[in-house]
């Protein structure tokens, strides 16, 4: 059958286009291997969860940290799963090359923009061994002048709520132990998210090494949170237990409990008996401020000063003395006696 010159002429016109197009089928059959620089794939598939408000770093002075999104209240009644008690266990010992035993131990040389008098035999210059806690707040920390100027251990800010990460963690971790200083990791807790969800993101975002201090659970009353939940006692406590249970079985260690004065009088008094504390006084002696509570760590200052950083770091000892800390460090963890 013969074919018109217009015809013919269509023909080839329609298979020179095919042949210059991006979009044919091959196109599409074919895969691009190209990602952008602003992707990052995630190790795991991450929950759709809310974001949960900053914790003020220890100090309510201090402006409250931003979250990426807006929190997502928990259901009023939301149920957490059943608590499961579980004995006081020694830390397991996991898999990293780094020793167990402390570095030797660095003298008190930190200053202090507004110090307290605690008294001679209450100062916290009596004990020997004095470290630091650190978040994004803090910035570019020089960790090796920070170990100079007397820091033996630092906690450093991981997670709060379910969904937020400091955005300075990992390199704070990382540059902490490079520096000789135990390190130990804190979550502050939001009380507008269920506890398993909020150990579920701890968990993946801290590593399990040995070495490391026990995870704290930083728990107290936010006044900048939008979150203005503040549950009964009997449900704070349930929520704690469910977080430091699983926490526990997870690390192998006991978690420790950090608080301050109001949330404490709230909600602490004659709880958690086997458990250590991390207290918060800045004005009296935790003696005073919590009579008859057992310490591991005492926070006596929000305005310490160091050339390790720029600005106001808070400071913190450890109950007892260089014999007790190599002891509690290499594993064998006892909740202190209360003073």
């Amino acid at each position: 059958m013969r074919l018109s010159g217009v015809v013919i002429f269509s023909i080839a016109s329609l298979c020179l286009a095919g042949c210059t197009s991006t979009s044919g089928v091959d196109a599409l059959q074919v895969p691009s291997s190209e990602t952008t620089s602003s992707v990052v794939r995630p190790p795991a598939p991450v929950a759709s969860v809310g974001a949960a408000d900053a914790e003020p770093d220890f100090a309510p002075e201090e402006a409250a940290e931003q979250t990426v999104a807006m929190a997502t209240p928990e259901p009023a009644e939301s149920i957490e799963p059943p608590v499961e008690p579980i004995a006081l266990v020694a830390p397991k010992r996991l898999a990293r090359a780094a020793p167990m035993l402390a570095e030797p131990v660095q003298r008190y040389r930190f200053r202090d923009a507004k110090p307290i008098n605690f008294g001679k035999a209450a100062s916290p210059r009596r004990l020997a061994v004095h470290g630091v806690d650190v978040s994004r707040w803090q910035g570019n920390v020089n960790w090796a002048k920070l170990r100079a100027q007397g820091a033996n251990f630092a906690y450093i800010k991981a997670t709060d709520g379910g969904d937020h990460l400091d955005p300075m963690f990992r390199k704070n971790w990382r540059n902490a132990d490079a520096a000789g200083l135990k390190r130990g990791a804190y979550h502050f807790f939001y009380w507008c998210r269920t506890a398993g969800e909020q150990a579920d993101w701890f968990i993946r975002n801290v590593p399990r090494v040995e070495g490391a201090l026990p995870p704290v659970i930083d728990v107290e009353w936010n006044g900048e949170s939008s979150c203005k939940r503040q549950p009964s006692r009997q449900k704070v406590l349930e929520k704690m237990q469910v977080f430091m249970d699983k926490l526990e079985r997870h690390y192998g260690q006991r978690p420790i409990i950090y608080t301050a004065p109001d949330f404490y009088r709230d909600n602490l008094r004659g709880a958690f008996l086997d458990y250590p504390f991390w207290l918060r006084a800045v004005a009296q002696h935790p003696s005073k401020v919590y009579p008859g509570r057992k310490w591991v760590f005492w926070q006596y200052s929000g305005s310490g000063l160091s050339h390790g950083v720029r600005g106001r770091i808070d400071l913190n000892v450890f109950h007892g003395d260089e014999r007790a800390w190599r002891n509690w460090v290499g594993g064998r963890q006892m909740v202190a006696e209360a003073e």
